[in-house]
């Protein structure tokens, strides 16, 4: 990896910053000293900065609460992201895998590990999501039944693929979904004639949102744990 990448991810200092001191002369590689930042060096190399070790900070977990009106992005000139959220020394490195709607609250993970996310992302994975929607009109049980057979949404060939629907009191429905269409739960109940007021994802394949967790809040994952 390149030199600047590498002093960026193991100090959590921006990228120019880095820049900066690797070009003053203040960073050494196995004894040499590294002044053109394009240098690319084994990650298990011994580095130094100002005569202080430094390593990488390996893969990060998080579990992050969404709330409602924070976009699911690392930048936003117009509104907050979620990656505003996280006041963690590594952030910088971090990507939000997947997202939801501006309007839409729930668990997202948040990595800096491009494999285990492109796993959970990747179609063909078919990694089981559940939402909980507040519906406008309560959900009959022939509408239930047509998700859970497959719809066809607007502008679209073919059907969903079949979805698990439990019907509960209060104008909500809990449905869990194997794929990742743009805007695909908000469709697929205004394709049985309803439609979402707001959606709540309480679930991404073995991991579950963390009652504890308020709005806004986030912590830190074990990859192996669903806890």
């Amino acid at each position: 990896m390149r030199v600047d990448q590498f002093v960026s991810q193991a100090t959590g200092m921006p990228r120019s910053e880095a820049v900066k001191v690797i070009r003053w002369g203040q960073v050494l590689v196995d004894g040499v000293k590294i002044t053109k930042t394009s240098t690319h060096i084994d990650p298990t190399a011994e580095v130094l900065l100002d005569d202080e070790t430094i390593v990488l900070p390996g893969d990060i977990y998080l579990m992050l609460h969404k709330p409602v009106g924070v976009v699911s992005a690392t930048e936003d000139v117009e509104h907050q992201t979620v990656m505003d959220l996280i006041d963690h020394p590594h952030r910088h490195t971090l990507h939000v895998v997947g997202r939801l709607d501006k309007d839409t609250t729930g668990l997202l993970l948040i990595t800096n590990d491009g494999d285990w996310s492109h796993r959970i992302t990747a179609p063909k994975s078919h990694v089981p999501k559940t939402y909980l929607a507040t519906l406008a009109w309560a959900l009959t049980e022939e509408g239930a039944e047509q998700l859970r057979a497959g719809v066809q949404l607007h502008g679209e060939k073919g059907l969903t693929k079949p979805a698990e629907v439990e019907i509960l009191p209060d104008q909500q429905a809990r449905i869990t979904i194997s794929e990742g269409k743009y805007h695909q739960v908000k469709r697929m109940f205004a394709a049985v004639g309803n439609r979402v007021g707001s959606l709540h994802r309480e679930r991404i394949g073995e991991w579950v949102l963390d009652a504890a967790l308020a709005p806004g809040e986030w912590k830190v994952l074990n990859r192996d744990s669903s806890d």
